[in-house]
């Protein structure tokens, strides 16, 4: 059997996560020419390019990108098996590693709660995802599964339960005409500057989570950026913009300077619990079906 270059290839595939050099080198903590010698000795190694260099661009070359597609998954299989192995060496509980979108709300720590009950062998570690990135962690194997906020159209998730239906509100300075306000029609979310969410969350989800129109087509102005709740609370507090909010996120971000408006016209968010389809697995399961009986028996 021949060896395997394993530096060559956790160079090559960070390589194409970051595609440059520079933070490749960052990451691996190695230098940027350390990163090129590795790549030209993986590309030597097979025997074609796998990269295609620039002076201001870096891209997989059609083989590269084949040969990322077959390595990936191997390679992701191969670290599992070496963490389960080093995990039951150790004799302790194997993390499922969950990601969190805002909020967790007392049913999700209620099913988190129950899980590690019913499968002590397991612990759950939690980790906060950016608002405007609700699928790259879960995507990329850093996470297991993720609660994120929907629609989710990737082919490689699988999506479980659908849960927290919430209606919106307007998040507002309480100095804001709007603060006075009982309700207000989504039409009129043309009428105040919002504020975006920033990130890689695909179009489709960005234009429900983070309209530029209402619903009857009017442009809605955009100021500045968020990519959590508290940086774009931050922005309201001080401004005259609006940040669009679910009534539980709502709820959990009460403070004395912002008046939450419910907004009458936009559909309702909801959460789903979000996996990667190939890598579904017993524990996977067992989670959702623990988070799908804390919404239906919540007692």
């Amino acid at each position: 059997m021949s060896e395997l270059p394993m530096r060559e290839i956790e160079c090559f595939l960070v390589l194409a996560e970051e595609l440059h050099f520079g933070r490749t080198g960052e990451r691996l903590f190695i230098s940027q020419s350390r990163v090129s010698q590795l790549i030209s000795a993986l590309e030597r190694r097979i025997g074609t390019s796998l990269v295609a260099r620039t002076s201001r661009q870096v891209h997989l070359t059609e083989f590269g990108a084949e040969f990322l597609a077959s390595l990936a998954p191997a390679h992701r299989a191969l670290a599992a098996v070496i963490d389960d192995a080093r995990t039951k060496a150790r004799n302790i509980p194997t993390p499922l590693r969950v990601g969190f979108q805002g909020a967790i709300y007392d049913s999700i720590a209620t099913a988190v709660s129950r899980f590690e009950i019913q499968h002590p062998q397991i612990c759950v570690t939690i980790k906060e995802l950016p608002l405007g990135d609700p699928f790259s962690d879960v995507l990329a194997g850093r996470i297991d599964a993720a609660v994120a906020l929907l629609p989710v159209d990737e082919p490689e998730l699988t999506t479980g339960l659908v849960f927290s239906r919430q209606p919106q509100t307007l998040a507002v300075s309480v100095h804001h005409p709007f603060s006075e306000l009982d309700m207000i029609d989504a039409e009129h979310l043309a009428q105040i500057c919002l504020v975006p969410i920033t990130g890689p969350a695909p179009d489709y989800w960005q234009r429900v989570n983070s309209p530029s129109t209402t619903p009857g087509g009017a442009t809605i102005p955009t100021q500045g950026g968020a990519s959590t709740v508290q940086e774009g609370l931050s922005q309201v507090a001080f401004s005259q913009v609006g940040l669009i909010l679910c009534a539980a996120t709502a709820a959990y971000s009460q403070r004395s300077d912002i008046t939450f408006v419910p907004i009458n016209g936009l559909p309702e968010s909801a959460l789903g619990l979000v996996w990667r389809t190939d890598l579904e697995s017993p524990r996977l399961r067992a989670f959702a079906k623990a988070i799908e009986e804390a919404h239906t028996c919540p007692t």
